[in-house]
């Protein structure tokens, strides 16, 4: 543990300082105007803050630096935190920067942000993030079974849990008081069903906001009113596919599709259940403060 979290600070430190040498311009350094007689190539150095190395969005921002012929630009490896830290920086000292970003995500609610046009669609239309269940788990565990295949709430659902956590309330609570301020929703997903009397179960997710939202919810839900013991594993994104497809994961909430998890999917789709949907009108992309000067990932070709 102490480990990993040397090597979170780190790279929190290094993403940080990365986004605040974006620009060096000296004529009003800080402002939205630094560097504007640079490219946008220049201002950020050739760089794209980026996530966990293992992302689905990794891969479709590695194949767009590819799509768009970004020779010498480079792709910084974090992890969400990190990246959201940069961006913060960037922001505040009105500095250029360009991350790889999702909605739902507080970070839209907070800030003044736009996706960048991907003209050649390298990175999919809109996804939906679907439930993922261990083959076998209907049989064992019927009534978490029925919950999972039920449960789909929306991005304002899931908008209200993430800006509790962003605000700082822990996962559980701010999962609890969402289920104790929607019972109709949280019924229509439970009512009929055995309780599980202590049994236990265990949901795998990455650690990307809108899924540490979405399986504390699930988690709440099944202790709270059917009264399973629910462990929440948080993982990277292949170990947690491979969890339920080997049964040692019982499901999970958090598979973005048809885009960011497709090489997941292709390789275990016979070995896991797909519930479906849980949510609709995700998105993935190039991402930037809506004060710099670039609509498109093509105008990162510009002089």
């Amino acid at each position: 543990m102490k480990l990993k979290t040397k090597r979170f600070f780190l790279s929190v430190l290094t993403l940080a300082a990365i986004a605040a040498g974006c620009s060096n311009s000296k004529p009003s350094e800080g402002s939205a105007d630094a560097g504007a007689t640079k490219s946008i190539a220049e201002q950020v150095n050739r760089q794209i803050i980026g996530i966990d190395p293992g992302a689905g969005i990794m891969k479709s921002t590695a194949q767009a630096i590819d799509a768009y012929g970004l020779k010498d630009w480079k792709l910084v490896e974090g992890s969400g935190a990190a990246m959201t830290a940069a961006l913060e920086k960037a922001i505040k000292d009105k500095k250029p920067i360009i991350i790889t970003g999702w909605t739902p995500h507080w970070m839209f609610a907070k800030h003044e942000l736009k996706y960048l046009k991907d003209p050649k669609n390298v990175f999919g239309g809109d996804e939906q993030i679907h439930t993922f269940a261990r083959l076998g788990l209907k049989a064992d565990h019927p009534s978490a079974h029925t919950v999972l295949d039920k449960f789909e709430w929306t991005p304002e659902d899931m908008a209200v849990v993430m800006s509790a956590i962003q605000g700082g309330k822990k996962p559980e609570e701010a999962a609890k008081e969402w289920v104790e301020a929607n019972p109709d929703q949280v019924n229509g997903w439970t009512e009929g069903l055995a309780l599980a009397s202590g049994k236990s179960l265990k949901l795998g997710y990455v650690a990307w906001d809108s899924e540490i939202a979405s399986t504390h919810v699930v988690k709440a839900v099944l202790e709270s009113k059917l009264g399973y013991k629910v462990t929440a594993l948080q993982v990277e994104a292949g170990p947690m596919w491979a969890g339920i497809a080997g049964g040692d994961t019982d499901a999970m909430v958090a598979a973005w599709l048809p885009t960011t998890h497709a090489d997941y999917l292709s390789k275990y789709k016979d070995k896991v259940e797909d519930l479906g949907p849980n949510l609709n009108g995700t998105k993935t992309g190039l991402v930037v403060p809506s004060y710099m000067d670039i609509d498109s990932i093509e105008d990162l070709l510009k002089p």
